[in-house]
């Protein structure tokens, strides 16, 4: 008589079950799912051992070029972008439904281009400490910074920008062109929660195309391309910050970003501007913080 189970139904308890005593609870919790999971997905899709090999060599692949780049390509990152893993743990980590009238910007992913070396720059000072690039629009950015409960401003509140450059790199892919910490820089909020800076209209761009992360999307017929957006993270000791992308309404790319990042409430629109010789564009926007410990809606 055949058995009722083609594979042995025991086997994925059994390696859950060979976790030590001495792992954490959440690390307990985790794993295990993790390997519960995987084996599910190794049943229902029948993997091939070449199949199972060829994930082994990419998960080196990507490893590897981490390594040959002194540690500025950063792929992993990049494949949990691609398969939408990181916006969902940024979802899980910080969606927030207010119980008043402001909600909270939306955060978005935090990507893999932000360093924690970009300088404090004066309230509308430029970013592009390089001078404009060919093509580069610049933009006035500015805005209010306040707290959702309150509605009132946040003073002191750290205003965190970065972006690519007009040609869709950034400063440490750029080394020929681009100067560390250009088209970055922290900004902090007058007693008004204002801040006002130069920046570049943005340039949608495609992730690279020769590693890892494309031979994925090649894989699955996609395109490697990131609508233009700007990106901006928020602090103050008294908020819950917020990591978020800025996209124009404009882009050609925003309904199929390869990372899917964009959220209704971060498309904005970029106006002329007349009244500012040193801008021919202008950006205003409002972000709106959390107090730490606020739940909002449950």
């Amino acid at each position: 008589m055949a058995p009722a189970d083609r594979f042995d139904p025991n086997f994925t308890d059994a390696v859950i079950n060979g976790i030590g005593p001495n792992a954490t609870p959440r690390n307990r919790q985790v794993m295990g799912a993790l390997i519960r999971h995987l084996h599910d997905f190794a049943r229902e899709v029948e993997l091939t051992i070449d199949e199972w090999m060829a994930g082994v060599h990419f998960v080196n692949a990507v490893g590897q070029i981490y390594g040959d780049s002194k540690k500025t390509r950063n792929e992993a990152h990049r494949v949990s972008d691609i398969l939408g893993l990181e916006s969902l743990v940024d979802e899980i980590a910080h969606k927030i439904v207010a119980d008043g009238e402001i909600d909270p910007t939306s955060s978005s992913i935090l990507g893999p281009f932000w360093s924690p070396n970009a300088p404090f720059r004066e309230l509308g000072d430029v970013i592009f400490q390089d001078g404009v690039p060919p093509k580069g629009q610049v933009t006035k950015m500015h805005g209010v910074i306040r707290d959702i409960t309150t509605g009132k401003p946040i003073p002191g509140a750290v205003f965190d920008i970065w972006q690519a450059s007009a040609n869709g790199k950034y400063d440490f892919q750029d080394p020929e062109n681009q100067t560390p910490n250009n088209l970055r820089g922290k900004f902090r909020a007058n007693e008004k929660g204002e801040y006002t800076l130069y920046c570049l209209h943005p340039t949608a761009y495609s992730l690279p195309t020769d590693g890892p992360a494309w031979a994925l999307l090649q894989i699955m017929d996609r395109h490697p391309m990131r609508p233009a957006h700007i990106h901006i993270m928020v602090t103050h000791p008294e908020y819950q910050g917020c990591t978020t992308q800025l996209y124009p309404d404009t882009d050609p790319w925003l309904t199929s970003d390869t990372v899917f990042a964009v959220k209704p409430d971060l498309v904005v629109n970029f106006k002329p501007i007349t009244d500012d010789p040193k801008a021919t564009l202008e950006l205003e926007y409002n972000v709106n913080l959390a107090p730490k410990g606020y739940k909002g809606k449950l």
